[in-house]
């Protein structure tokens, strides 16, 4: 099912298989995904895709400077009919959240969000509400270069389980785009693969993937080595550590495996650390280098 929903994603999102595996990583891990890139690349449309092939419930919310909490959460409004105040949902009681170029809003904005991503419900006037029990956040970013953004803070970046870059399109894929031939389509023409029901069982087959011991030192020596003095500015958060289990997890899961390789944990750990860690210019290199660069090269699978 899972290969079946790659493809079909495909159609829309061309030549970009390996990032469409890493969003349904991330969404078989119950995480949550920052994808950053120069608008126009196609984010708005992945997220589309997503909801799409997985039958969810979806929301699109522009944030932009003057977007107030309460236009994320909701708000109660007085009805003078019964004289009662009625809550009003806001778009965060979705299963699908396209929270769109999310560092243009203000710091207290953004942070409206972490309750909902970490917690799976908000509070809303002194009441907390759940979320549906699938709930998955996209967010996209402009980069930090461009006029009228406001970084996200360390402590927000921790809360996504994984970034990820689409980049440009390969050449023949951006001609079947201008042609508008065979091979483009539209997110709304493409198929339901896997019903929210099938997607929740998968999110529970994830943590019965096998993480044996080795794998575990692996992740662990990983981690570690970026809390050494000196190496990053700081080290990957336990938070960190579990993400980058999960992520395997569900990486084998989609090769249809019950256990975890190395080089499982070698190809999601761009996605879930390079947003976690940032090099220390007086140790390695230049401040901007990868951090999932520096660690692949210095650890090594045997210990």
């Amino acid at each position: 099912m899972i290969t079946r929903a790659i493809e079909e994603a495909s159609k829309v999102i061309l030549g970009k298989d390996h990032q469409i595996r890493l969003a349904m990583v991330c969404l078989l891990a119950r995480g949550n995904l920052l994808i950053e890139d120069l608008p126009g690349m196609g984010k708005t449309t992945l997220s589309q895709v997503l909801a799409q092939v997985f039958g969810l419930s979806y929301k699109r919310i522009q944030f932009t400077s003057d977007l107030l909490p309460a236009d994320i959460l909701g708000v109660s409004v007085f009805d003078k009919d019964s004289g009662d105040f009625t809550f009003k949902a806001g778009p965060i009681f979705a299963q699908l959240i396209l929270a769109d170029e999310i560092n243009r809003a203000s710091p207290k904005t953004q942070s409206a969000l972490l309750e909902a991503m970490e917690e799976r419900q908000v509070t809303v006037e002194g009441n907390t509400r759940s979320l549906p029990e699938l709930f998955f956040v996209i967010a996209t970013q402009n980069p930090s270069s461009q006029m009228g953004t406001y970084p996200l803070p360390e402590s927000q970046l921790d809360r996504f389980l994984m970034r990820i870059h689409l980049g440009y399109p390969p050449a023949e894929a951006e001609k079947i785009m201008l042609m508008g031939g065979q091979g483009a389509v539209s997110a709304k023409d493409i198929n339901t693969i896997i019903g929210p029901s099938d997607l929740a069982q998968l999110q529970s087959q994830v943590a019965q993937v096998h993480l044996s011991e080795a794998v575990v030192d692996y992740i662990l020596r990983l981690v570690h080595f970026t809390r050494q003095r000196g190496h990053f500015l700081c080290g990957v958060s336990p938070r960190g550590s579990s993400a980058l289990a999960r992520s395997a997890q569900a990486w084998a899961l989609i090769d249809g495996r019950d256990f975890v390789l190395p080089e499982d944990v070698q190809a999601v750990l761009p996605a879930v650390m390079d947003h976690r860690v940032q090099i220390s210019s007086a140790q390695f290199g230049r401040s901007n280098d990868k951090a999932s660069e520096l660690l692949l090269s210095r650890v090594s699978i045997a210990g």
